[in-house]
């Protein structure tokens, strides 16, 4: 496990640490990346101009699970500002622990 993000209150550039993670998911370092700013939006587009790299930003739990079970999302890009501490946490077990759907398969 990795922490390539902030590790105080002073302010950063998002796609500086979005760059970074995005390269080790591309480059196959890290299998999977948590990506958090203000809204999520600006990591998802950063780290996805990445090859092999499919972001998505999440809001609740079905989309945090449904990306990750049926399009392999690899980087989760979660709202620093628009969720809760509790709430970031729930989504990021539910991606975790969600399983990949074979392609045919139905769930």
């Amino acid at each position: 496990m990795f922490d390539e993000g902030a590790h105080d209150s002073q302010a950063v550039d998002y796609p500086d640490i979005a760059t970074v993670v995005g390269g080790k998911v591309s480059r196959g370092e890290a299998d999977r990346g948590i990506l958090i700013c203000g809204t999520g939006i600006g990591m998802a587009i950063t780290a996805n101009k990445f090859p092999q790299v499919r972001a998505a930003t999440c809001y609740d739990e079905v989309t945090a699970e449904m990306c990750r079970r049926h399009n392999d999302v690899n980087v989760l890009c979660l709202s620093g500002d628009m969720l809760g501490e509790k709430r970031i946490d729930r989504l990021v077990e539910i991606w975790l622990e969600a399983g990949i759907v074979p392609d045919g398969a139905l769930s």
